[in-house]
């Protein structure tokens, strides 16, 4: 029976000459027919892979304007670019060219759901799942305009820069004009056509359907996305389609030096968006931030081998994460309690030294990997808990901070897997240093993954961590605090 109803979607899509739409209706056929799983469970499925993806995209962001900042001044000082310019320049593009290809699975997954006429009308796809899946398909896109207007573009708009990343290089794969085809991609009239046509269906169908939505985490992680997309606020005044295609040109350009020649009139598109790159991480300041009683308060309660949860509303990656608390934190301890802990001496301390003197005692695992940071940073949160295992020796608290030490520099686990050592995730830092505890885990996409909420439900019923401390949106909690610990998961 599945095989006829593949030669159905395959007659019914006969006539449309875009392979593209006959893969996203076979893509959607699947969906029904073929992978077991209601139309709402597959989307959640795939928003939930996306939201790694969205991960490694803004990562990339991060290392491409600092290397782009580091490429530009040595340029403007004369400097020739070294070996690993090169090299990182060419790591860069590949990194590109695979996020892009993986971004456009989404795009075309979806995009045909904007057609009416639908072949697979024998089971109507819901209003509020096909709201999803092109609200998924329309954040892609945005995301591909967006890396290229916050990354792509800068290379574009330096002559030397653009002519190195145009040459072919077979050592990484890169082909000739690499740069050129990505530029000419961004200017289709069709990949135009249809984002236009997302957009006008979002518009209109997120007013209609919002209410009852409003509790489904995809809807709220894409909608977010969509919003907080530079482009997307840019299509709120004119379509940052067609500010591409007019104000710069980008046809024309790829056969010379187009680019060049508007950026020395002014026109800079890495000044334009740089502001706008940070708004799609973070849209305010958080409460706690740069409150000088708060963080000698908190300061002043910490201790060696703390655990630290946040919760940043305002933060993108607080959209999808399940539960109250988004983020997770050890406090390594100052100079003066290592040295009470016997361990500064040790191997594995003496190589942070600097940045324990620094200041630099929290270590946490954000997207650049696993790093030391100093308090008043991490204090850009609306909430923050300071949570402590108190019944530990000082010879096994000792132990932790060492592994704790041991984990800085791992890369980000965009997979959130606990079962693997080699790359960490926020909460998985807690999981791996203590070691002791029985965390609770729950599994998605087939991997035991453990949540920031899962870390703080261990100090409830007489649990192994007691709650030192607690601050609530912005304010110190000075009743019971550990009554309003329980609320905020239970709400959540």
């Amino acid at each position: 029976m599945k095989y006829l109803y593949y030669i159905l979607i395959l007659i019914l899509t006969a006539c449309s000459p875009q392979p593209v739409q006959q893969a996203c209706w076979k893509n959607t056929f699947d969906n029904y027919y073929g992978s077991g799983k209601t139309v709402s469970e597959s989307l959640h499925q795939d928003v939930l892979k996306y939201q790694s993806l969205i991960e490694q995209t803004l990562t990339y962001r991060e290392k491409t304007l600092r290397v782009v900042k580091r490429l530009k001044n040595n340029i403007n000082e004369g400097k020739p670019l070294s070996g690993d310019d090169a090299n990182q320049l060419n790591l860069g593009m590949v990194e590109h060219l695979k996020l892009r290809d993986r971004l456009y699975k989404f795009v075309n997954g979806y995009e045909c759901w904007l057609d009416t006429d639908n072949p697979i009308e024998v089971k109507p796809i819901p209003p509020t799942d096909r709201l999803k899946g092109i609200m998924l398909s329309l954040s892609a896109a945005l995301t591909l305009y967006d890396n290229y207007m916050l990354s792509i573009s800068i290379f574009e708009e330096d002559k030397k820069l653009r002519r190195f990343l145009n040459e072919r290089d077979s050592g990484y794969g890169i082909g000739k004009n690499e740069l050129a085809k990505i530029t000419r991609n961004y200017n289709s009239y069709r990949n135009r056509h249809k984002v236009k046509q997302a957009l006008q269906f979002y518009e209109t169908q997120v007013e209609k359907l919002a209410v009852s939505l409003k509790d489904d985490p995809s809807f709220n992680y894409l909608k977010l996305l969509i919003e907080q997309s530079p482009s997307y606020q840019m299509a709120k005044k004119n379509s940052p389609l067609k500010i591409i295609s007019r104000k710069f040109k980008f046809m024309e350009a790829i056969g010379g030096d187009t680019l060049y020649q508007l950026a020395n009139s002014g026109v800079n598109l890495f000044s334009k968006f740089f502001g706008n790159s940070v708004g799609l991480i973070q849209t305010r300041k958080g409460k706690l931030y740069k409150q000088p009683k708060i963080t000698k308060l908190v300061s002043q309660q910490l201790k060696a081998g703390d655990i630290l949860l946040e919760k940043t509303p305002f933060r993108l990656t607080d959209k999808f994460i399940p539960g109250h608390w988004g983020h997770a934190a050890i406090w390594v301890g100052t100079e003066s309690e290592l040295r009470a802990l016997g361990i500064w001496e040790h191997e594995v301390v003496k190589q942070y030294w600097q940045q324990i003197r620094q200041n630099h005692l929290v270590i946490e695992a954000l997207r650049p990997g696993v790093e030391m940071n100093s308090l008043q940073d991490f204090l850009n949160v609306d909430d923050l808990a300071i949570l402590r295992n108190s019944k530990l020796t000082d010879k096994e608290l000792a132990d932790r901070i060492i592994l704790a030490l041991r984990q800085v520099g791992k890369e980000y686990d965009f997979n959130f897997n606990v079962e693997t050592t080699d790359k960490i995730v926020c909460s998985e830092l807690i999981y791996v240093v203590y070691t002791g505890i029985k965390w609770p885990t729950e599994k998605a996409l087939g991997r035991f993954t453990i949540s920031p909420d899962n870390v703080a439900s261990k100090v409830l019923n007489n649990g192994p961590l007691q709650l030192i401390s607690l601050f609530h949106k912005g304010h110190l909690v000075t009743g019971n605090h550990l009554l309003e610990m329980k609320k905020l998961l239970e709400v959540d």
